[in-house]
């Protein structure tokens, strides 16, 4: 049996004609950009992730690039960010003009040190972008209280946190401005790329608001150079109806995380994923670790088995950032964590034969080895 990394069929087939219905009221309605399916999922979203505004915009970076820019941060600033992140993080530091700076991770989680952030801040440091990675809520009272009492802004990355809580406390509910990805391989997934801004603060929802819509709050009167970073009205409609069914899911990948927990336990050098005891995980990836990372992968794909690496490649080692003048060792967290992770197959709708095909062939290499 062949066993792919990610596999849509499970969920899609269950929600083939709510989304196809969903497409022909939005075809029918002839309104396609900023009406009311953009209008009805960004108050269904606020209520789900327990805040009190969401504005839907065109995908997961240019949300939080539209957070950093609506809260001033620009050319002469620092923003603290992962430096085990994927690209996109520092990529929206980069569009304003700031200077993103790595803090290195708590080993264990994989989520930004609140620590390794105190001591990265500097007297040009404007704002802290920690980021929900693989689906575990960040420190987010520890990283809140430091930006409280030196007066940054905090940007959360929820990405990959859709309904993670830390303290019972929503992931995009605790920042000043929250991004958010729909992009389809996400837990609540578009059709195509797709993103939104959470907030509890009014005003920056009216500045958000002007700033994806070409700067302007009232059509053909500009009040600021703007974007065209709009949510269609077709993304937002999916959205609503995948929006009912993500909680179920989240279960699902929380169980299929249960049998990979028990059947890995053990096995070979493998590092298991470890929870915070104060927060939860959607398991937007399972990532396992190991030194024999790279034949592990190569024995999964021999074997029928999909794999990906989140991430190969650190930022501060990517040549998009050789400007920033950092060399091998730098990080040496996250370095590590490049070299040795590997994220196995997880979907919603994964059964727990398919777990155990994984899981059997992974302990067959290494008992092969």
């Amino acid at each position: 049996m062949k066993i792919p990394f990610l596999n849509f069929k499970v969920q899609h087939d269950l929600l083939r004609e709510e989304l196809f219905n969903s497409f022909q009221q939005v075809y029918d309605s002839n309104w396609y950009i900023m009406g009311k399916h953009l209008t009805v999922f960004e108050a269904e979203y606020a209520s789900f992730n327990q805040v009190d505004h969401t504005i839907g915009v065109s995908n997961g970076l240019d949300a939080l690039y539209l957070s950093l820019k609506a809260l001033g941060i620009g050319e002469g600033d620092e923003v603290i960010v992962p430096s085990n992140t994927y690209i996109a993080t520092a990529l929206a530091v980069s569009y304003t003009g700031a200077t993103p700076v790595f803090a290195e991770p708590n080993p264990q989680t994989y989520n930004i040190s609140p620590e390794n952030i105190v001591k990265a801040i500097t007297s040009k440091t404007k704002a802290i972008m920690p980021v929900h990675l693989y689906g575990q809520a960040c420190e987010m009272e520890a990283i809140m209280d430091i930006a409280k009492a030196l007066r940054l802004f905090v940007v959360e990355d929820n990405a990959q946190g859709h309904g993670a809580t830390f303290k019972g406390r929503m992931t995009g509910s605790f920042g000043h401005l929250n991004g958010v990805s729909f992009y389809p391989g996400k837990n609540l997934g578009a059709l195509g790329d797709a993103g939104a801004i959470t907030t509890n603060d009014a005003q920056l929802v009216e500045k958000v608001k002007c700033l994806r819509n070409y700067g302007s709050k009232v059509k053909y009167i500009n009040e600021e150079i703007g974007h065209n970073m709009r949510l269609d009205e077709l993304q937002a409609a999916f959205l609503s109806v995948k929006l009912k069914y993500l909680m179920p899911f989240t279960s699902q990948r929380q169980q299929i995380a249960e049998w990979y927990n028990r059947e890995l336990s053990g096995v070979g050098d493998i590092v298991l994923p470890h929870v915070h005891t104060e927060a939860s995980h959607v398991y937007h990836l399972y990532v396992i670790r190991t030194a024999h990372r790279d034949k592990l992968q190569q024995y999964l794909n021999d074997n029928g088995i999909g794999t990906l690496i989140h991430y190969p490649i650190p930022p501060h080692l990517q040549k998009a950032y050789a400007n920033l003048g950092h060399v091998k060792g730098d990080f040496p967290i996250a370095e590590e964590l490049a070299d040795t992770s590997l994220s196995i197959p997880m979907w919603p709708g994964m059964t727990e034969e398919e777990v155990k095909i994984v899981t059997h062939t992974i302990s067959r290499f290494f008992n092969e080895k």
